[in-house]
């Protein structure tokens, strides 16, 4: 009998030793290497569903202190902040750092919240596909475009599994890169309900009725665009306000298209906002004003129907997916469709009403718990 108990005890063992030796075991990981303190669309994301993750008893990858998880601390040189000097210093931590933290906390499965993770490695490992943008928008002086076309595609083949925000983006990572459809799943994102809802305050930083956009300066995000359809109205009481962090690539091209058109005084570029500016510059404004080229998802969209303003975003990609009804939808290469979309939301009280009361009942149906449970679920099977 003791034979038994000693030979079943060395079995065991030895199975605990060989799945943590194959990376089988079932302790998380989660990359966190992106955050710093001005996040946007994919920091907000790992922020907030990690939250839901705890049962996991995940370690974190961090380089600062998130709550009571276990921490594995690294640098803080390696996030969009740095620009491309981070991204690069992630990559090579990434390609040779994180298959050795691995091995040295026998961790069985990484979550990575971008398409980032070793390749030919023994690491297993889940990734968050956000969208396709580099390949669908190349710019040949963006090192995106070549990791996109080039990385990517090992990345999410050697993946266990992968997690995109919508069905949008499900249908880009089939189409372009030829991924089975049953290995994606689409996890729609959420808001924070603590933080965005109606705020309608008297005293808002822009005295004069606005319309607003929420968003990075990229080109596909079409600001040009809308700065041609804002000109395009003759009132001279209303505003425009972009709020996000200015680019200097391509601030000064729209700068200087504000200055040809007149525009100067009536385009007010509010630079990046904190966390609790950003609601009531939301609730305050006529509408926000979202035509861009492509969306993997469109945060701001669903952060500014939560705060009960009107939409005005495009017919494409992830957009009709989130706004269902309560958005009114345009082609974003029509410019005079935008100035129509505006002028008609501007005039109109009740039009204003109803895409209020759509916009705070589609909210509704999104959720971080929503978003966290479902990728919980995901993570589940892998471990």
């Amino acid at each position: 009998m003791i034979d038994l108990i000693v030979t079943s005890y060395r079995i065991l063992i030895f199975l605990e030793l060989q799945d943590n030796f194959l990376g089988l075991s079932n302790s998380l990981l989660i990359n966190l290497s992106i955050l710093f303190d001005k996040p946007t669309g994919i920091a907000t994301y790992a922020q907030n569903v990690i939250r839901s993750l705890s049962g996991l008893n995940p370690t974190l990858l961090s380089s600062s202190n998130l709550g009571d998880y276990k921490h594995y601390f690294i640098s803080d040189l390696m996030t969009p902040k740095q620009g491309s000097k981070g991204h690069f210093r992630r990559l090579l931590w990434t390609q040779f750092q994180l298959p050795k933290i691995y091995q040295e906390l026998a961790a069985g499965l990484i979550y990575s919240p971008i398409p980032e993770a070793p390749l030919y490695s023994h690491c297993r490992y889940i990734v968050m596909c956000h969208d396709l943008i580099p390949l669908r928008f190349p710019r040949a002086t963006s090192p995106l475009t070549n990791y996109f076309r080039y990385v990517v595609p090992q990345v999410l083949k050697q993946a266990e599994h992968i997690i995109c925000n919508s069905q949008a983006t499900a249908k880009d990572i089939v189409d372009f890169y030829g991924v089975d459809s049953n290995k994606i799943t689409p996890i729609l994102l959420g808001y924070d309900t603590n933080n965005f809802y109606p705020r309608i305050e008297q005293d808002s930083l822009i005295k004069n009725p606005y319309f607003l956009y929420l968003g990075r300066q990229d080109p596909y995000k079409n600001l040009s665009g809308l700065i041609n359809a804002f000109a395009g109205i003759k009132s001279k009481e209303y505003y425009l306000a972009i709020a996000g962090s200015t680019d200097s690539r391509f601030t000064p091209q729209l700068q200087q298209q504000i200055k040809e058109l007149g525009l100067e005084g009536r385009v007010l570029f509010l630079d990046y906002l904190n966390y609790q500016e950003l609601p009531v510059i939301i609730s305050n404004a006529i509408a926000l004003v979202f035509p861009t080229f492509w969306e993997g998802f469109g945060l701001p969209v669903l952060e500014a129907m939560a705060c009960g303003t009107p939409i005005i975003t495009s017919n494409l990609a992830s957009l009709p997916e989130i706004t269902g009804d309560a958005a009114i939808l345009i082609n974003p290469y029509d410019t005079a469709a935008i100035t129509s979309a505006m002028i008609d939301v501007g005039q109109d009280i009740q039009l204003q009403f109803q895409l209020r009361e759509l916009g705070l009942k589609q909210a509704q149906k999104f959720s971080w718990n929503k978003t966290g449970a479902a990728t919980k679920e995901v993570l589940t099977k892998y471990l």
